[in-house]
């Protein structure tokens, strides 16, 4: 049995990241080569308001990692999922998707009301990997708005309420959005 990866917020420039983050573009550019890669680098994800989530195997080496920038582009009580990258050797042990679950968790305990994000409409991958956790496609936003080919995609993460909105146990509401 596979241990799962341990997942922490850790600094953009501790060990094994800063690979990953390379990797990240290396990958990107074999798929877009005349597009600019706009992936974010260590030094852009000290900036206040992100955090760095990274896999860990039980050998504590890095497996994946993935960010989360509050505000910006997007609104207060919106975040911006960005920086995902598994290492080729991890994927399919289901890295990304507790990447994802832990960002969303931690997202909505902050306040975060939605996640977006954007991934190129070649990582056919990753695309999946999203809809799988419930993101749907939307509108080009910020700095994509010019990028065909930039696929947009956001989640709410408002759930269901555990409390009574009122006296009436029916003023619940029966999904998201109503």
């Amino acid at each position: 049995m596979t241990t799962p990866p341990s997942i922490s917020v850790e600094p953009p420039r501790a060990p094994g990241i800063e690979r990953l983050l390379d990797a990240g573009i290396a990958d990107a550019r074999s798929l877009y080569p005349t597009d600019p890669v706009g992936l974010l680098d260590a030094s852009q994800l000290e900036a206040p308001g992100t955090l760095v989530y990274v896999a860990r195997g039980h050998d504590g080496e890095a497996l994946g990692v993935a960010a989360i920038v509050d505000g910006g582009d997007v609104d207060d009580d919106r975040g911006e999922l960005r920086r995902m990258y598994v290492d080729p050797v991890a994927r399919g042990r289901g890295i990304a998707s507790a990447l994802i679950e832990r960002i969303e968790t931690d997202a909505a305990a902050r306040g975060l009301r939605e996640i977006v994000l954007e991934a190129g409409r070649l990582h056919h991958p990753a695309l999946a990997l999203y809809a799988k956790h419930g993101y749907r496609r939307v509108e080009r936003f910020g700095r994509y708005l010019n990028e065909p080919t930039s696929v947009c995609m956001a989640k709410s993460l408002v759930g269901f309420t555990g409390g009574a909105i009122g006296e009436d146990p029916f003023d619940l509401p029966l999904a998201v959005g109503e």
